[in-house]
């Protein structure tokens, strides 16, 4: 995220103190479990469908 959007992920926003990562989580039933404790949401997004591609008519490539 640093490098692409210039946003330092890892600052706290309150103090400016430095984060670090205690642990990822993977396991897709303790995921949902945080998610549900947390009130949110843990159904899955719904997959939207590609997207076509650009039409090159509105290109001048000379």
């Amino acid at each position: 995220m640093r490098r692409v959007f210039a946003l330092e992920v890892l600052a706290c926003a309150s103090c400016g103190g430095r984060r670090r990562f205690i642990a990822t989580i993977e396991d897709s039933p303790v995921v949902a479990k945080i998610l549900a404790h947390l009130g949110r949401s843990t159904a899955e997004p719904a997959v939207a469908p590609a997207r076509p591609p650009p039409d090159p008519t509105g290109f001048d490539f000379a």
